[in-house]
């Protein structure tokens, strides 16, 4: 399975596989160990941590090489236990990427894994993104939007968008049977809304898609 991680951080880009595997080794431990006190995730296998956490939430450079390019602004929202955040940052240091979540147990973890991880470009915050974006700080701050496994299309456009910058982008995974989330967009006149091809996760792990909402009147980044 090792072997199979590092080849797929090859494809996507990673500039330093060998780091970012001990990364998730490391990762791997503290979310287990965590996860003993607190629910923070179904999948305690390693076998499933390497493909339905990992590169489950790598798996967006494929389709956006820009992840491994440049230096994006990114708020996870609703990180839960740092996926697809933590990868992220561990995967590409460029990245300067935001975590954020309501629930305060999952943002003390993702804190404790950032300074065990040494992950410097990576910061957690507690709070709403619909509330955050109401704020000086959050407001118009971020190139990417990035959810995984947390709401609709639409509720998550609704929460997120005072936080995107001109020209920023909504980037949601999603599977194939969520690709009807699109419909209740199709009225958006804020931002343009399209699904990229459908891909299957390795070993058998599923079917992945993302749907994109990029704002009108900028320059895509």
């Amino acid at each position: 399975m090792a072997a199979l991680l590092k080849d797929f951080a090859v494809s996507c880009h990673v500039a330093d596989p060998e780091r970012f595997l001990r990364l998730c080794d490391r990762f791997y431990e503290l979310l287990t160990a965590a996860n003993g006190q607190m629910n923070l995730t179904r999948i305690t296998s390693r076998a499933e941590f390497d493909v339905k956490h990992v590169i489950d939430s790598l798996a967006v450079a494929l389709s956006f090489p820009e992840f491994a390019e440049k230096p994006l602004r990114v708020a996870d929202i609703g990180c839960g236990a740092g996926f697809p955040s933590v990868v992220l940052a561990a995967a590409f240091p460029q990245l300067r990427i935001t975590a954020i979540d309501s629930t305060h147990k999952k943002i003390d973890f993702v804190a404790s894994a950032v300074r065990e991880l040494g992950l410097d470009n990576l910061s957690p915050v507690a709070g709403r993104a619909v509330e955050l974006g109401r704020t000086k700080e959050y407001a118009g701050a971020f190139d990417v939007l990035t959810a995984r496994a947390v709401a609709t299309a639409e509720k998550l456009r609704g929460e997120g968008r005072r936080m995107l910058a001109p020209g920023g982008r909504f980037i949601l995974y999603k599977t194939p049977g969520q690709l009807d989330e699109l419909e209740a967009l199709a009225t958006d006149r804020s931002m343009r809304w399209h699904a990229t091809p459908a891909y299957e996760l390795p070993e058998g792990a599923g079917g992945r898609l993302f749907l994109v909402g990029a704002r009108s009147g900028g320059k895509d980044v």
